[in-house]
């Protein structure tokens, strides 16, 4: 089929499709035309690709017919240009590409049937200005009574194309949810239930990677999707192929006209050190509303906090002196994925990125050198088409080639190494970088062999540049026994620096990566190293120790009646009613506990003792006497708009900072850390055992 798209496109470059047309279902394909205009092309396609194609039909559920559209961007809908991408019928062997311009709109009618059936408008707009309507058309035998829909599930539709980047950039809106809130939320509306004040608790119910914490992170992207928060045309078109026929054309109206402005969103501040049970959450406001943001919320909570966290245990695993960089683009699970990891691991204590993208879209520094590809393209010095270069400080130009031929054979009885056996296309590749960057020259050591040529060959163009008044960065560690390593290289870093008399050379940055995770770190802060920044990727972006964080989204209150969810897990029972959440210091300074309160009891006071109780166990409790008290919540959004300032991205990481730093050592440890208490207040406590105890149902021995 691609090979049949790529003929046509040459002569239906500039042709759109109307937005309704109709097509008979009873004729064949070649006795379909245009009121106003002929169509512009006919052809038969090979038997045999169409062949594949009735197959691959057939096996899918013999579903008659399917309409395959274009995905669109919500937010930059283009009414002028619609695209009506394919028409594909499962038992027909006759293929045809049709083009229509939209300002005749022209319909397609069947010459020999009075039987026809309306095609509904396309729902999928494609913003691009050059868009190319096609429409691969094909009969099939009982194309109407096939198509329809008395059930929830949509069997009409399938979306196929590429993603335009205004288009990418827009993917969180509000069809970004399952299914079943759409219908859920059809369901209050059709009980005349949807507009009952709801409050639901976003929350997680267990620390990720077996650690006693967790960093919040993600609430200024769920502000900014509840301020922009807006059914489209184009949105209710689509839901009208997949909600039952019989839903009525009143509950689409009121989608269209759905906005967030009387909600209300409580929120502990991004960046703040949270615990299980803690909801980071409250939604406040209609069902129907606050049902529909549901599963959005929990996709940008769920992912940026979890990386966050990742990426605070690196940091604390190897301390505040080394730098950490992130490298996990090409590992991450797609763009958006890259683009959030990048953003919330400098959240959580990382330095910087080698995403150029996050670096514009976020402000993070940015880093990076060359790969093992860009030292294997040289075999020797004659490959070097660029042999000088100019003094900083004099404008001489210096023949720096053949300068690093000469430090390296002076470096030959320094480093006890034979100067001859270095590879050249190593020093090549080192030589042309540095040409290229000569302020910025970081090389990647380990291609060949790191004690044997990476090394020299580095220090002999590092040597090269002193002498034209420039001064090296360094070398990374890509493999091997990244300690070892980073020790002997750090011994020769010396011994040139003693020899050569510049003593900047014994503290060169050795960076190292290859594959390091959260263990790697601890291990080598065990066993002693002398690394200075630390590349990581696969481990810090995919959270392979742990995949999701399991945030919940729960109803606790509906109009001022409290909500629980009873279960024989304990830790899925829910805390009900609208609460509020205050952080406890004792005179050290540091978080004792967080409290859980009723929304109307009174604030813990200083100096006050406070019962304390754990929220499910009747022997576990304790009297705490406050020296602080930090209330947590803070209201985000109301009446349409978002009510505090949001810091930027660095602030936050400051706050994240100094947040951990609030905690005991033993919370934070790497083996065996002390879990944080979180408890609820005695007048809590007993409000909700009632509660549970009301809604358990009473059995009978028989």
């Amino acid at each position: 089929m691609a090979s049949l798209r790529q003929n046509d496109n040459q002569n239906i470059e500039d042709e759109t499709i109307t937005s309704r047309e109709k097509v008979s279902t009873t004729t064949t394909v070649n006795e379909i035309s245009l009121r106003n205009k002929p169509l512009k092309k006919c052809f038969l396609p090979p038997p045999t690709i169409l062949d594949n194609i009735i197959k691959t039909k057939k096996r899918k559920n013999n579903i008659g017919e399917k309409y395959l559209f274009q995905n669109y961007s919500h937010q930059y809908e283009n009414k002028n240009n619609i695209k009506f991408k394919k028409k594909m019928c499962a038992s027909s062997r006759v293929c045809k590409m049709a083009t229509i311009n939209t300002s005749e709109e022209n319909t397609l009618l069947d010459n020999q049937s009075s039987s026809s059936t309306d095609i509904k408008p396309p729902y999928l707009i494609n913003s691009e200005p050059y868009s190319v309507a096609k429409q691969l058309l094909s009969k099939i035998d009982k194309c109407s009574s096939s198509s329809q829909r008395e059930s929830l599930n949509s069997i009409t539709s399938e979306k196929i194309s590429l993603m335009t980047a205004s288009e990418q950039s827009s993917v969180v809106q509000p069809l970004l949810t399952d299914l079943y809130q759409i219908s859920m939320a059809y369901a209050y509306w059709k009980a005349n239930k949807h507009q009952e004040m709801a409050t639901f608790d976003l929350y997680f119910r267990k620390n990720p990677f077996g650690g006693e914490y967790t960093l919040f992170a993600g609430l200024e992207e769920c502000l900014k999707f509840i301020r922009d928060y807006k059914f489209h045309p184009t949105d209710i078109d689509y839901l009208r192929t997949v909600l039952p026929t019989y839903t009525e054309q009143e509950y689409y109206d009121y989608l269209l006209q759905l906005d967030m402005n009387n909600i209300k969103i409580y929120a502990v501040p991004e960046g703040t050190v949270v615990f299980p049970r803690i909801p980071l959450l409250r939604i406040e406001g209609p069902i129907l509303k606050t049902q529909l943001l549901e599963t959005t919320l929990l996709t940008l909570v769920n992912y940026a906090s979890l990386v966050a966290t990742n990426a605070a245990r690196f940091r604390s695993a190897i301390g505040t002196e080394k730098a950490l960089l992130e490298f996990g683009l090409r590992r991450a699970q797609g763009p958006d994925g890259g683009l959030s990891a990048s953003k919330y691991c400098y959240l959580g204590g990382f330095d910087g990125t080698s995403n150029v993208l996050a670096g514009k879209l976020y402000g993070i520094p940015i880093k990076g050198t060359h790969a093992h590809a860009y030292v294997s393209s040289y075999e020797s010095m004659d490959d070097l088409t660029e042999r000088e270069l100019c003094d900083r400080k004099s404008g001489e130009r210096r023949p720096f080639a053949d300068l690093c031929l000469k430090y390296l054979n002076e470096l030959g009885p320094i480093l006890k190494i034979l100067p001859e056996q270095t590879n050249k296309g190593e020093l090549a590749a080192f030589t042309s970088y540095a040409l290229a960057f000569p302020t910025n020259f970081l090389a990647l050591v380990d291609t060949y062999e790191v004690l044997k040529s990476g090394l020299p060959n580095f220090l002999a163009v590092a040597r090269a540049l002193h002498e034209c008044k420039y001064q090296a960065v360094g070398l990374r560690l890509d493999s091997g026994d990244l300690a070892y390593l980073s020790l002997e290289v750090r011994a020769k870093f010396r011994e040139a620096a003693t020899k050569f008399n510049i003593d900047y050379f014994k503290d060169f940055n050795i960076v190292a990566s290859n594959d390091i995770n959260e263990e790697t770190l601890v291990s080598l802060e065990k066993q002693g190293h002398s690394i200075d920044t630390f590349g990581i990727g696969t481990h810090l972006v995919t959270c392979q120790k742990q995949p999701a964080l399991g945030c919940v989204y729960k109803l606790v209150e509906l109009d001022t009646s409290p909500r629980i969810k009873v279960s024989q897990d304990i830790e899925k029972v829910t805390i009900p009613g609208r609460k509020n959440l205050y952080r406890i210091f004792g005179h050290d300074g540091k978080a004792l506990c967080d409290l859980l309160t009723k929304y109307d009891e009174p604030v813990p006071q200083p100096s006050v003792k406070i019962l304390s109780r754990h929220p499910f166990s009747d022997q576990r409790r304790a009297y705490v006497t406050p020296t602080s008290v930090e209330s947590l919540y803070k209201l985000y959004w109301a009446d349409g708009e978002i009510k505090e300032q949001l810091p930027s991205l660095k602030d936050v990481r400051e706050y994240a900072k100094d947040q951990l730093n609030q905690l005991r050592k033993d919370h934070i440890r790497d083996l065996n850390p002390t879990p944080y208490k979180v408890s609820v207040t005695e007048a809590l406590f007993t409000f909700m055992h009632e509660l549970w105890m009301k809604n358990i149902p009473i059995g009978e021995l028989d």
